[in-house]
This record gives C-alpha cells, structure tokens and sequence, in this order.
C-alpha cells in the first residue's frame, strides 16, 4: 500500500517512513504546511488537516503532537510548535525551574482514503531533563527523556526512539488501523 504523508516537517517523515516501512507501507511526502485550527485538542486539529488534505483516490496521512507539561499545567500542549518557535527549549526550561518536570507527548495520526478514515493516538510518559543533550532528532528531542530510559531522545538513534516515542507508537497503531480497513 502506498500513502502520502502530508508536512511541511522532513524530520517527520522521515519517522513515518521508517516505522512504516514495517508493515510494507511506502509513503510518499507532499510538503505542505497545512491550516490548524484553534483548539485544545489534537483531535481537532487533525480532523482539520484530513480535511484539507484529503484529495480523490489518495490515501492521505496526517499527525499533530504536543509536549504536556506538568509543571505547566499541560502547556504547551496543541501549541508546542509556536511555543517552540517563540520560546525555544532554553524558554522551556527557564519556565520549568522550580517546578515538577514530569510531561506527555502526544501523537494523533490520521489517514483518509475516499470516506474511510482512521485516528490513532501515542503517547508516552516522561520527564524534561535539567538541559539539553544529545544532537539526533529535532524539536523537543533534546529536552525530552521517556519513562524507561535514561537519555533524552536526542541522545538515541531513530529506531530506538522509535520504540519509545508517541509518534512511533501512533503511526504503528494506524498501521494496524489501516492494514485491518484494508481487509474490510
């Protein structure tokens, strides 16, 4: 089966097709920035993609994540990229001192094929480290250390954060999706 991964993101495909590639699906990139909604909700924000994306006779795929952070009260969440743009990790961490560093990053994927849609979310569990390590990744990668490990996925090579990170585990869950709407 073949899908077109919709970003503007060339980090994120290439995780998507890396853990694609495991259940024999090819992806090809359109490089598009695509409109996100206001809302706190990555759901939402996905739903809002899909539709943008959607085009006759492709299967189409999508994903929004967020960085929730405890001692932040959930912030940045559906806004980390703009936080990101704006504030960078040294904001990150300046607004952490002091407080509880646990945090969830959260993946909502989604794929749209004529009318059959599937969503599926990864998360995983963890804490911010006190500064920046490691050179591989992109985004939070530096600052963020799963629950399980003790290094921040910046410090890991991609099939190890792979097996650890939220948009890994979404992407392999709409896999199952996709590969069982297949079978329907």
């Amino acid at each position: 089966m073949d899908v077109t991964f919709v970003t503007s993101n060339p980090d994120k495909v290439v995780e998507v097709r890396r853990v694609f590639r495991e259940y024999d699906i090819q992806v090809r990139w359109s490089r598009r920035a695509l409109p996100e909604p206001q809302s706190d909700r990555l759901q939402d924000v996905v739903a809002a993609k899909l539709a943008t994306a959607a085009r006759p006779g492709r299967a189409v795929v999508v994903e929004d994540s967020g960085l929730f952070l405890d001692g932040l009260r959930g912030f940045p969440g559906v806004y980390s990229r703009y936080v990101y743009d704006t504030l960078g990790l040294e904001g990150i961490l300046e607004l952490l001192q002091g407080k509880p560093r646990r945090a969830t990053f959260r993946t909502v994927a989604g794929f749209r094929r004529g009318r059959t849609t599937r969503i599926a979310v990864g998360t995983v569990q963890g804490t911010i480290a006190p500064r920046r390590k490691g050179h591989n990744g992109f985004g939070y990668d530096p600052i963020f250390v799963p629950r399980g490990s003790t290094r921040t996925f910046a410090e890991m090579e991609g099939p190890e954060k792979d097996r650890y990170s939220h948009r890994g585990r979404a992407i392999r869950a709409l896999a199952r999706k996709i590969g069982s709407s297949e079978k329907e």
